[in-house]
């Protein structure tokens, strides 16, 4: 069975334990709980052991984006929280202040390219660089992101063609020239299905649309026939 399901941020601003309970009665299979912004990762690393998420095959987390230097080692010490139980770190690489704090999470360490607000973390060559100093971190693809970087997908298919065979976790939904992650188009369709035969079938998708007023069984559909083409 395919690993499809949503970013506890994205259906609920800051508040994971209504996301969890938003997703109760679906087949969705997958989560990443969102500690995007600083604030959100003490009480999501306190809140575990209460939370009841037997309901996933797939669970991840997403580390902030944004902290200081003198703060990355409270940062890091905390998602060890995650890392114990074995679940992968989404991080953003411009986040990134000592690769040296980053490296012992190996594997569990997923990478994520990023949008055009961005200066680093695009396109192949700057990925080049981060895996280069975090050689056995993995991959979280976000096609949105690639999308808007370069709308030929010509760059997500050189990115695919190098790191396809890391990838660990996909993001998917359609970002707007304001960087909002919105419902998946019939274009964004149209685009991710270009490239979906070189993202790996047994790859976790997280949909990161921001559900104000869509609906969930809606936009699991439409991520399904975004990636619908010939798994490698």
């Amino acid at each position: 069975m395919k690993l499809l399901g949503f970013s506890t941020g994205a259906l609920a601003y800051s508040d994971f334990r209504k996301a969890i309970d938003m997703l109760k009665n679906t087949s969705v299979n997958a989560i990443e709980l969102s500690a995007l912004r600083r604030h959100e990762l003490e009480p999501l690393v306190s809140a575990i052991p209460e939370l009841n998420l037997t309901q996933f095959k797939y669970i991840s987390v997403h580390a902030p984006g944004k902290y200081t230097a003198d703060d990355e080692h409270n940062v890091v010490s905390l998602l060890d929280s995650f890392a114990k139980h074995d679940w992968p770190i989404v991080l953003h690489p411009d986040a990134i202040h000592d690769y040296k704090l980053w490296s012992h999470f190996g594997s569990l360490l997923l990478i994520e390219n990023m949008d055009i607000r961005k200066a680093f973390g695009r396109y192949c060559y700057e990925l080049d660089k981060i895996f280069e100093l975090l050689p056995n971190a993995r991959f979280c693809f976000d096609i949105a992101h690639i999308r808007q970087v370069d709308s030929s997908m010509e760059e997500a298919k050189v990115i695919l063609n190098k790191y396809g065979s890391i990838i660990s976790q996909v993001h998917i939904s359609d970002v707007d020239n304001n960087c909002r992650h919105n419902s998946i188009t019939k274009s964004a369709i149209m685009d991710y299905n270009k490239v979906s035969s070189l993202i790996p079938s047994d790859a976790a998708i997280i949909i990161e649309t921001i559900m104000d007023s869509v609906d969930i069984f809606s936009e699991l559909k439409s991520a399904e026939l975004s990636l619908a083409g010939t798994p490698r």
